[in-house]
């Protein structure tokens, strides 16, 4: 027993990180429309970096990494690079983490986000999340330490053209809409997931 301990120990030290990864959803919103998968895909990932990696290769989209001294950063995702307070960023379950995208470590169920945003003195802008229980939506949205946040303008979005005034955390039932993805916007907010 303490052998296969110390094997198993010893196996920890010199795996690499891609050994211990999870299955987890992810999505990616560009500035003006969503890059990859409204409804977050499944990928198998041990940090955001790899998830975003993997997803980069399922949707065939661009993105560029620069390494620096604090790690690799995510500087252009799609068609649009960061400047100045305007880049991206990621969260993982709602959550802006206190580590780099390649140190995050990702547990199975994990939703990883990836956003383009601008900050400012409070941080990114919120996001959205949006549930649904039979035909009724709920959104909600999160500040960068996974809380609930106060936006305005909450609009829900049945296919692409008709639009549904909504507010944080109330139900919002909609009429028969077969076929038709909702997703939910907000002025100053990250679009949310579709449903």
């Amino acid at each position: 027993m303490a052998r296969r301990f110390l094997v198993v120990a010893v196996l920890a030290l010199v795996l690499p990180a891609g050994a211990f990864a999870a299955t987890v959803h992810i999505r990616v919103e560009g500035q003006t429309r969503t890059i990859f998968a409204p409804t977050p895909i499944t990928v198998t990932a041990a940090t955001p970096l790899e998830a975003l990696q993997k997803a980069a290769t399922l949707g065939e989209f661009y993105y560029h990494i620069t390494d620096t001294s604090f790690g690799p950063y995510i500087d252009q995702i799609g068609l649009y690079p960061g400047t100045g307070d305007s880049g991206w960023a990621f969260k993982v379950d709602n959550t802006s983490p206190p580590v780099g995208a390649d140190a995050d470590q990702l547990k199975d169920g994990d939703s990883v986000l990836w956003y383009w945003a601008t900050f400012g003195a409070a941080g990114g802008p919120p996001t959205l999340s949006l549930a649904k229980s039979g035909a009724c939506y709920t959104v909600t949205a999160f500040d960068d330490n996974g809380k609930p946040a106060a936006v305005s303008g909450v609009t829900l979005h049945v296919g692409s053209k008709k639009t549904v005034a909504a507010t944080l955390g109330k139900q919002v039932c909609l009429k028969p809409h077969l076929g038709l993805l909702v997703r939910a916007t907000a002025t100053g907010a990250v679009r949310s997931n579709a449903l």
